[in-house]
């Protein structure tokens, strides 16, 4: 079964009758990058920025959609409003953060009695009073 990049990459390619090379060359990329993130089984690490942009740019997709789709590929679920949606404070996008939805992935990678330790850390850390910082 297809991961979520190559299936994004593989649909694109169907609607829009383009080769790998026609996404490279729009995109900035290398041939090679695209046909290796369209034909791997599995993505083992997040593709660098630069490589997402210009497939985000050559397939004619938002930056987001293929960051959440390499992301799923890497094993990686993207929590929280996408990256274009508007925050519930103020009603601005909110840029997305890919730290933080690597963060959140690892921790539920870790033992319930981590998680706890994490968590005590977390809460520390937001405790401390401003001048702490």
């Amino acid at each position: 079964m297809a991961n979520a990049l190559q299936q994004l990459i593989r649909e694109r390619l169907d609607r829009k009758g383009w080769s790998y090379g026609d996404v490279a060359r729009r995109g900035g990329i290398p041939r090679s990058t695209v046909h290796h993130l369209a034909t791997a089984d599995r993505v083992v690490r997040m593709p660098q920025p630069a490589t997402l942009e210009g497939l985000s740019k050559g397939l004619e997709l938002s930056l987001d959609t293929v960051r959440r789709a390499a992301a799923e590929a890497c094993g990686i679920h993207v929590y929280g409003p996408a990256a274009d949606s508007a925050d519930s404070a103020g009603g601005t996008a909110r840029p997305a953060d890919p730290e933080v939805d690597l963060l959140i992935a690892s921790v539920q990678k870790l033992s319930a009695d981590d998680r706890r330790h994490v968590a005590a850390l977390v809460e520390s850390l937001l405790d401390r009073s401003p001048n702490e910082k």
